[in-house]
């Protein structure tokens, strides 16, 4: 039979090693307390560290863990961030065990943190579930990590002019609330390239497309001081697709359709009516829906001259054959007066026989509408695009040139196409209706650029 004896042995040694084990922990812990205590004793958290000498200096940098949405109609954007702060406390000093303390919010309350806040933030939200969502550490030399999750609902000015192939730069600024800049500075911690990370995968966009991020930091100055801000813009960029399918091309159709009616005789009154009416209300339709997305600003956007010229053409389309019919009538009116006064009948002049001038008008009354419609519309298309692309526009071009130029271009162009096609059937003379148009062309161009 086995002896006991070595059995025995082993019990007393594990218990020996496991009791060793836990002194050694309970004196580290003790001795991290003892720290603890001694960090704390005379430590006053109402005191900024150097009070009264250097100025403290906080290394600030972001994490973005998701970014969006982006609202239009209340111009703002919300993201959930990791937000870091770093600066150092020569009275946190230590020596000891361990290189760095790892602490949780608790110990947060008992030293000096700096009062930052979002300048332009509306709402933000530190996340307390399950505890605050907190990460607090000491360095040996007194360097001090700080960082917090929050939630930042925060202002982003848009300016709607080239609405929906606009850009936007929407910031983020942050700052101490009441220590100027003589007693705290805010600086970059990795530089101004890479203190803001926002990977791929965290921005979730349905109208925009996060194509970077820069920084910035900057001084202002109010009646309590200057105070130094640190600003990060996150530049948006508008997807086009949506309004591609609901805006642009219902419009083009729309616009393609009105056209149709060049096609049908001119005494097909009923179906030339219902054309023209219906496009109109089309579009009517489609500028009220446009709108719905867009907050109530003063100005006009792109989309808005887009939808105007769109109606214009539409509704020119309509004013064309009332101008037709009209004329016609007035025309066979005349004939039929001039036949009743006549003491014989009316001579019928053969086109063989008729002055070039008057078979000039008369291919010009027949062609105008089938011609010029698309003349106008297809170069303005390409226009509009060029205008008011983003890649160009920074480069040729201004909001107020989009606003001011393009604008009156627009409606001088609609002004003297139906000027151009009303002077086809009032007058039978082509050198009078060249005189008409360039006078009438010169009179809107002066009025639209000089006296507006």
């Amino acid at each position: 039979m086995a002896s006991p004896l070595p059995l025995l042995y082993i019990i007393l040694w594990v218990e020996n090693t496991l009791g060793k084990l836990e002194d050694e922990g309970n004196f580290y812990s003790k001795n991290i307390s003892r720290i603890l205590d001694n960090l704390l004793e005379g430590y006053d958290n109402r005191l900024r560290p150097g009070f009264g000498g250097a100025v403290t200096e906080v290394k600030t940098d972001i994490y973005v863990t998701s970014f969006g949405p982006v609202s239009d109609v209340e111009m703002e954007y919300t993201m959930d961030v990791f937000f870091r702060q770093t600066w150092t406390d020569e009275r946190l000093k230590f020596g000891g065990p361990t290189e760095i303390l790892s602490l949780n919010n608790l110990m947060v309350s008992k030293i000096w943190t700096p009062d930052t806040f979002f300048r332009n933030g509306k709402k933000s939200i530190a996340h307390n579930m399950t505890t605050p969502n907190k990460l607090f550490r000491i360095m040996q030399n007194g360097t001090i990590l700080y960082t917090m999750r929050l939630t930042i609902n925060a202002d982003c000015p848009m300016r709607l002019v080239n609405f929906p192939m606009d850009g936007h730069a929407c910031p983020l600024k942050f700052g101490s609330y009441a220590y100027p800049k003589s007693e705290i500075i805010y600086t970059w911690k990795k530089g101004p390239l890479y203190s803001v990370e926002v990977p791929e995968e965290s921005s979730s966009l349905l109208q925009y497309d996060l194509i970077g991020q820069t920084v910035s930091s900057e001084t202002i100055k109010s009646n309590t001081g200057e105070y130094v801000i640190m600003t990060v813009y996150f530049h948006l960029q508008r997807k086009m697709g949506y309004f591609m399918i609901q805006i642009y091309t219902p419009c083009i159709m729309t616009v393609i359709l009105s056209q149709v009616s060049f096609w049908i005789n001119k005494e097909s009154v009923p179906a030339r009516t219902v054309f023209g009416i219906t496009t109109v209300l089309t579009m009517t339709t489609l500028s009220i829906s446009a709108r719905h997305s867009l907050p109530k600003v003063s100005y006009a956007t792109a989309m808005d001259w887009f939808i105007a010229v769109c109606f214009a053409f539409v509704f020119s389309a309509l004013i064309e054959f009332a101008a037709v019919n009209y004329f016609t009538n007035l025309q066979t009116q005349k004939a039929k007066r001039r036949a009743q006064n006549a003491a014989s009948p009316p001579v019928t002049i053969s086109k063989a026989t008729e002055p070039l001038e008057a078979e000039i008008v008369l291919i010009l009354r027949r062609n105008y509408p089938h011609s010029f419609f698309p003349a106008y519309m297809v170069p303005f298309l390409i226009a509009f695009y060029l205008v008011c692309s983003i890649d160009i526009r920074e480069l040729l071009l201004s909001s107020c040139f989009i606003n001011y130029y393009v604008s009156r271009v627009c409606l001088f162009c609609m002004l003297d196409q139906v000027w151009t096609y009303i002077t086809f059937w009032m007058f039978d003379s082509f050198l009078v209706i060249l005189f008409l148009n360039f006078s009438t062309s010169f009179f809107f161009l002066r009025f639209l650029f000089i006296y507006s």
